[in-house]
């Protein structure tokens, strides 16, 4: 699933989802297969959430592909279809891709210029990598 609006200035989840949307993933990360009620009752502890409105952007986030939605009786349960690691590994890639495809080694010098406050195990992480496309490529 592609997200489309990356925010640059926001950190955390709500680079991708709206602030409700974002709590709204985090509660089902947390607790797959949870009803609406139960993630009301989850987000009423940050403030008074109207049960249509948790409703309406859960059904959003179904739409969108990131939620899938299963009937138990009359009571809709719901879950990611994604962990929260694959989702955050899988838009990284898609992030990592378009800013290279767009602007090349620009993107690639400035995410070599991020390092310098990496710490040591990234990097090490990324001479391994390159090693080993170093070796498949031959």
């Amino acid at each position: 699933m592609r997200i489309n609006n990356f925010k640059v200035g926001e950190r955390g989840l709500n680079r991708f989802f709206g602030p409700l949307e974002a709590k709204i993933m985090d509660i089902l990360w947390a607790r797959p297969g949870s009803s609406i009620r139960e993630v009301q009752a989850a987000l009423e502890k940050d403030k008074d959430v109207n049960f249509n409105t948790v409703m309406t952007v859960m059904n959003r986030l179904v739409d969108k592909g990131l939620l899938g939605k299963t009937q138990k009786g009359r009571t809709s349960l719901y879950q990611p279809v994604q962990s929260k690691e694959e989702f955050m590994n899988n838009q990284s890639k898609e992030l990592s891709h378009e800013l290279v495809d767009e602007f090349g080694a620009l993107a690639l010098n400035h995410m070599l210029d991020a390092l310098e406050e990496a710490d040591s195990s990234l990097i090490e992480r990324l001479e391994q990598k390159i090693k080993q496309w170093k070796k498949d490529s031959n």
